[in-house]
């Protein structure tokens, strides 16, 4: 891992006595990392790419990072042990940056901190160049029923970097009708033969399910997208299947692949994959019991390398096509939600995964969680409905991620 340390140093100080006085940290420094000292002269050279660190070696330099403002890296991250009158420079900057919206922070204590410091920012650093540049792709439109789940794709292009782009439903119709039966089954045997069972669902409903997944997994493909919604009720007229399998098979494919064009929690996944590695259940909080603090979250698809089991049902609401009921396992979960028109505030919270239920009036995969904060979230103050699981404690991870995007955390 190579770190740029943007160096400012007065003039007043040669720059072999400068090194010299921070020996100490910079040679901790390079157990660790491939340490790249950068004068400030040449900071344009740095790419969006290099990871970099403004290393406040003496006093007196605050002009000269005000004058180099445009090309400072966002956050701002100030590296500053003390000597020369580093730290004293380090707060006034700092100050100044704020004071223009600008994020940042002062690395300065114990040499083990800043560098386990150093790591998680890192981390956050490469999820953030993960995202940027990140294709969502709209297939068909949102449900009409998500009203507080728009997103400004303007504004969150100039947070995040991502772009969502509308593909029409009438290209999945085309591509559907090109697939052949035949085609699919052999895959469609291949599922059913891992199934615990198979319930409502017919062989013909599992080879129109499976036509729909390569069909969108050609349109991934074709138009290089990270990530994707489906606004899967407006399939089932014209395909006569929903695409709960389809999102399923795309997630265990590593495609972050949400339903009802649900915008928010599409980005959601992609944000908890680029940042744990893991893939996410969107799902509905179905049952919320306040004084418990325990939920239901419930939904008729999640990827099935997520489940310890899975029975092959129909779709609950239209009770056509093929739905999802996984079996997950039990332990640590993490909830989180993105929301805002340009994804600007988050609820997180972890809790313990109880139980997988199995209520007749919900949809098929259910489960309970036992909540570590309050569940009158869900009631006082929730961002939309939809809501990501995740499987283990990640509850600092994301907390640092976002806090450090700017994002306002509701409870």
């Amino acid at each position: 891992m190579v770190l740029n340390l943007i160096t400012f140093a007065s003039l007043l100080h040669k720059q072999a006595s400068i090194l010299g006085s921070h020996e100490l940290i910079l040679n901790e420094l390079e157990k660790y990392f491939t340490v790249n000292i950068v004068e400030y002269q040449n900071i344009n050279k740095l790419t969006k790419d290099d990871f970099s660190l403004l290393f406040i070696a003496t006093g007196g330099v605050e002009r000269l990072v005000i004058q180099h403002f445009e090309s400072l890296p966002r956050p701002a991250i100030l590296l500053a042990d003390g000597m020369q009158n580093s730290l004293a420079a380090a707060l006034e900057i700092s100050s100044w940056l704020r004071g223009r919206g600008m994020k940042s922070e002062i690395l300065h204590g114990e040499l083990p901190e800043i560098i386990k410091r150093i790591f998680v920012l890192h981390s956050n650093f490469k999820a953030q160049r993960a995202l940027s540049g990140s294709r969502i792709g709209v297939i068909g439109s949102p449900s009409s029923w998500l009203v507080a789940s728009n997103v400004d794709y303007l504004l969150s292009k100039r947070r995040w970097g991502i772009e969502y782009t509308d593909i029409s439903l009438e290209r999945v119709y085309e591509y559907y009708n090109q697939i052949t039966d035949d085609e699919v089954g052999e895959a469609c045997a291949a599922f059913a033969g891992k199934a615990l069972a198979c319930r409502e669902a017919t062989p013909e409903d599992l080879i129109k399910a499976m036509r729909l997944y390569r069909t969108i997994k050609r349109i991934v493909e074709e138009e290089k997208l990270s990530a994707l919604t489906l606004s899967c009720f407006k399939l089932i007229e014209q395909t006569g299947t929903t695409g709960c399998l389809a999102l399923s098979l795309l997630n265990d494919d590593g495609i972050i692949a949400g339903c009802e064009g649900d915008l928010q929690s599409v980005f959601t996944q992609l944000a908890v994959k680029v940042l744990t590695g893991k893939a996410s259940f969107m799902a509905n909080p179905s049952m919320i019991n306040a004084r418990t603090n325990e939920i239901v979250l419930a939904h008729c698809t999640v990827g099935i390398a997520q489940t310890e089991q899975y029975i092959i049902r129909n779709h609950f609401e239209t009770e056509t096509g093929i739905g999802i009921q996984g079996i997950l396992p039990t332990g640590h979960v993490t909830l989180v939600k993105c929301g805002g028109e340009c994804l600007d505030e988050y609820y997180l919270s972890t809790g313990t995964l109880t139980e997988n239920t199995n209520y007749i009036n919900m949809c098929r995969t259910q489960v309970r969680i036992k909540m570590d904060t309050p569940a009158e979230y869900f009631l006082k103050n929730p961002l939309g409905n939809h809501h990501i699981l995740i499987q283990g404690n990640y509850e600092i991870l994301l907390d640092e991620f976002l806090q450090a995007n700017g994002c306002k955390r509701v409870e």
